[in-house]
């Protein structure tokens, strides 16, 4: 926001500065609830707990379990050092304003006033992270995305969820690691699954599980005609503590093919890449992109585990609402967001009612209106419908 002051007068230059310190004003209270709410000063003595264990002589013998460590570390001290520095600009804002104020200074006007939106902004978006209460959101998410009936057009539209989720993660800063992918027929993708590395990932992302609907005039249809495809999006947390899923060897089928798809470089052509059929659920898993095919088989075991500990706990009635998002069945019609590119364009999630005009920022992976709105949804209400 810019505040014109040269041809102003004082007095509006004063009421602008006025304005932002009752805003400042009522923002201490606010921060310091989500500092409560947030949980700061416990994520900093876990945070010292777990650099104390660092220096522990035999920390790094497990690789595994220090690299895991490590990125709690890192979780925790973002965590707190954001909300810190939050604390810090309000009070350095504030007191610019106060300054400002008595001096009569209008060259101290637009910085002000662009401060304090910054923090509503930055303010706004703790809210949100205290609405992750969930028992698993602050876990990785597991991303699957498959096309619904309709051949190419439909393959093509998952491919563009895939390209949205992927760019949604990148912007956020969310390690972004493509496990598996099957090329479509002429386009597009049959499936593909992501792992979105970061904290509070599944928590976001848990909104996206569902059936997604797009209408648009089809690149594929020389009749220039409109269609209607779908694809759903499967959304689980990784769980850490897999031991208590136990696979039997002769209830599961291990295939070994070559990888294709977008992997590029990453992906090595070589018959290393891993699809896994769990016998007494029908579950499919795959991964094609690390470097050996036993790297790609601790993987897939580690997806399967993660479907088979989701559908044990989704049994327990009253942990359905912390393991999956929204429950509606996975079935071609029952979308929960309309992605409409002609005769209009426009994205509306059909449980919440939020919707966005600018369809193509959504498919660049703009989506955070449609999480945040889902997450104060869900808050609202008590629980996932």
């Amino acid at each position: 926001m810019t505040v014109a002051v040269g041809g102003g007068t004082e007095k509006k230059m004063i009421v602008a500065l006025e304005e932002a310190k009752r805003k400042l004003t009522a923002l201490f209270d606010v921060v310091k609830e989500l500092g409560n709410q947030l949980r700061i000063e416990e994520a900093k003595e876990r945070c010292a707990e777990l650099e104390r264990e660092t220096l522990v002589q035999d920390f790094w013998n497990d690789a595994e379990k220090s690299s895991k460590k490590l990125q709690e570390i890192k979780q925790l001290k973002d965590k707190y050092e954001s909300y810190e520095a939050l604390v810090s600009k309000l009070e350095d804002t504030f007191t610019l304003c106060e300054m400002a104020i008595e001096a009569n200074d209008e060259d101290s006007v637009e910085e002000v006033v662009t401060e304090t939106e910054f923090i509503e902004t930055e303010a706004e978006k703790k809210r949100i992270e205290v609405l992750l209460s969930g028992q698993y959101d602050k876990n990785n998410a597991i991303l699957s995305l498959h096309p619904g009936a309709g051949g190419t057009e439909a393959q093509d539209w998952a491919s563009m969820l895939y390209r949205m989720y992927t760019r949604w993660g990148e912007a956020h800063g969310f390690n972004v690691k493509l496990i598996d992918w099957l090329d479509g027929d002429e386009a597009g993708i049959k499936s593909a699954t992501i792992m979105i590395e970061g904290m509070n990932a599944y928590g976001y992302l848990k909104s996206e599980n569902g059936v997604h609907r797009l209408v648009r005039v089809s690149p594929f249809d020389a009749s220039g005609r409109r269609h209607t495809s779908f694809a759903s999006v499967e959304v689980m947390p990784e769980f850490d503590d897999d031991d208590t899923i136990v696979i039997r060897d002769e209830d599961i089928e291990v295939t070994a093919h070559r990888s294709s798809g977008a992997g590029g470089q990453h992906i090595n052509k070589t018959d290393s890449a891993i699809r896994i059929v769990h016998k007494p659920t029908g579950i499919v898993v795959g991964c094609q992109t690390e470097r050996s095919q036993l790297q790609n088989k601790e993987t897939a075991m580690k997806m399967l585990k993660a479907k088979l500990m989701e559908i044990k706990l989704r049994e327990k009635l009253d942990r359905i609402e912390d393991i999956q998002g929204n429950k509606a069945n996975i079935e071609w019609g029952s979308q929960i967001r309309s992605y409409v590119f002609m005769p209009y364009t426009l994205a509306k999630d059909t449980r919440t009612g939020y919707e966005d005009g600018n369809i193509d920022a959504v498919m660049d992976g703009e989506i955070d209106g449609f999480i945040n709105a889902y997450l104060k949804h869900i808050s609202a209400n008590g629980e996932e419908k």
